[in-house]
C-alpha cells in the first residue's frame, strides 16, 4: 500500500512535464540581491533575508571563529551535552532585544512553535489561532492534547466570539503571526490583547517574519504597537532577518524554566551549531548599530508599492516588505514564475491548495540592500509579461462583476 501510494502522487511530475515547476531551484551563489542560478545572474525577490545580512562580512567572521573555538557542532540537545556558553551569551542577548526576561533557543523556528504551543495548554484547556497563521502553529496545536479553536483572519468580532464560549477557569492561548508570512498584513494586536485582558487569556506572538523589520530596532511587533509588556510569549527565528538558521521563545524566567523541562522538541533536538548562534550575536549587534539598515528596507519597501500601484497590480492588504501580488489564477502564476526566471528574476508562487486557486499570487519580498533600479526592473518585467498573460484582464473583469454586484 505505501509503494501505491508513493507512486500515485505524481502531479509535480506533471506540472515538471508542462516546464512550470518552481520548487527546489538550485541556488550556486550567497543569498543576496543577486544570485547565480544555472550559472546566471538572476535578481533574487524571493527571500526573507529582509536586512541584506546572510552574506554580511561581520557575521561571516564571527561563524569561523565559532568553528575554531567549538568545532562544527554540538552532538547532543541542550537538555543534555550539547549547552555551550555561547548560547547562553546568545539567550542574553535576544533576551534583553526583545525586552523579556529571559529566552530559550531552539534548534529552528518551526521547533520552537511545535514545543512550545505543544506543551503549554493542558487537555482542558484551549488553543486559539487565526485562520492565516503558518503552518508550525497549526502543528504544534494538533500535537497538544487542548482544544484547537480557530477564528476568521484579523475578525475580531470572530475571536470574541471564541472566547465567550471558553471556560473561563482554563487557559485559553492566542498563538498568532506579528506579520503574517504570506498576506503581509499585521495582527490586530491591540484589540487582541484587550480582549485577552477582558476575557483572561494569555497570547504567543510568531514573530519570524516581524523582527528586524517592525519596531524600535526591529524589535518586532510587540514592540511596534507598544504591547510588549501584555504579549507572554514572543517567538523569533533566525533564518529571516537575523541570516542564519535556529529559533527563540521569549517570555519570563519562570516560563522558560517550564519549557527547559517540557518543551519536547528543544529536549530531543541537538543544539544550534556554535556558527549560527555567533552569526546571530553578530547579527543582533549590527542591526542596533546600523539602524539605517531598517529604514533602507521600508524605503524600498514603499517604493515598490508605489511602481505595483502605478502599474495597477492588486498587493491585498500588506503593511510590510512581503508583497502579494494578486494574479488569481495557478496556471498563470506558475507560467508568471517561470517566464520571470526566464528574464532573470526569482520570485516565489503561492497557489492551491495554500490559497483557493483564485486567490494565487505572488510573494514579492524586499531586502534593505535591493538598488531602486534593482526594483524598477523587476515590476516592469513582472508587469510586461503579466499583461502578456492577461492578468490584467482578469482583474478589469472581476472589477466589472463587483460593479454589478
Amino acid at each position: 500500500m505505501l509503494k501505491k501510494k508513493m507512486a500515485s502522487y505524481d502531479l509535480p511530475q506533471k506540472v515538471q512535464e508542462m516546464g512550470l515547476y518552481p520548487y527546489f531551484r538550485t541556488i550556486e551563489s550567497e543569498q543576496d540581491t543577486v544570485v547565480k542560478i544555472q550559472g546566471k545572474d538572476t535578481l533574487m525577490f524571493g527571500s526573507n533575508s529582509y536586512l541584506g545580512l546572510t552574506s554580511h562580512p561581520k557575521l561571516k567572521e564571527a561563524s569561523k571563529k565559532a568553528i575554531d573555538k567549538y568545532g562544527s557542532g554540538c552532538a547532543g540537545s541542550r537538555f543534555l551535552n550539547g549547552t555551550l556558553d555561547i548560547h547562553l551569551e546568545l539567550e542574553e542577548k535576544l533576551a534583553d532585544y526583545v525586552g523579556k526576561e529571559s529566552t530559550l533557543v531552539f534548534s529552528t523556528g518551526y521547533q520552537v512553535n511545535l514545543g512550545v504551543i505543544s506543551s503549554i495548554p493542558g487537555r482542558h484547556d484551549y488553543i486559539i489561532i487565526d485562520e492565516y497563521v503558518h503552518a508550525c502553529i497549526i502543528d504544534g496545536s494538533r500535537l497538544s492534547f487542548a482544544k484547537v479553536l480557530k477564528y476568521k483572519h484579523n475578525d475580531m468580532e470572530s475571536l470574541e466570539k471564541i472566547l465567550k464560549k471558553c471556560d473561563p477557569d482554563k487557559i485559553k492561548l492566542i498563538c498568532i503571526d506579528g506579520v503574517f508570512s504570506m498576506e503581509g498584513d499585521l495582527c490586530k494586536l491591540p484589540e487582541i490583547s484587550a480582549l485577552a485582558e477582558k476575557y483572561d487569556a494569555n497570547i504567543m506572538v510568531d514573530d519570524a517574519h516581524g523582527l528586524g523589520v517592525m519596531g524600535e530596532l526591529g524589535k518586532g511587533t510587540s514592540d511596534h504597537f507598544g504591547l510588549t509588556d501584555r504579549v507572554d510569549l514572543i517567538m523569533g527565528t533566525f533564518s529571516k532577518s537575523l541570516a542564519s538558521i535556529g529559533g527563540f521563545i521569549a517570555g519570563s524566567k519562570e516560563s522558560m524554566n517550564y519549557l527547559k523541562h517540557n518543551a519536547r522538541s528543544l529536549i530531543f533536538s541537538a543544539s544550534i551549531a556554535p556558527a549560527n548562534a555567533a552569526s546571530v550575536i553578530a547579527a543582533v549587534d549590527l542591526i542596533k548599530s546600523e539602524p539605517e539598515r531598517i529604514e533602507s528596507l521600508w524605503d524600498n519597501t514603499n517604493y515598490a508599492m508605489k511602481l505595483f500601484a502605478e502599474y495597477g497590480f492588486d498587493t491585498g492588504h500588506t503593511e510590510t516588505p512581503i508583497i502579494p501580488v494578486m494574479i488569481r489564477d495557478d496556471f498563470k502564476t506558475f507560467n508568471l514564475t517561470k517566464m520571470l526566471l526566464d528574464e532573470g528574476v526569482f520570485i516565489n508562487p503561492v497557489v492551491s491548495p495554500a490559497v483557493p486557486s483564485t486567490s494565487s499570487l505572488i510573494r514579492y519580498s524586499l531586502m534593505a540592500t535591493h538598488t531602486k533600479e534593482q526594483i524598477e526592473s523587476s515590476i516592469e518585467k513582472m508587469y510586461k509579461i503579466s499583461d502578456k498573460l492577461g492578468v490584467f484582464d482578469m482583474e478589469a473583469e472581476k472589477k466589472t462583476v463587483a460593479d454589478l454586484k
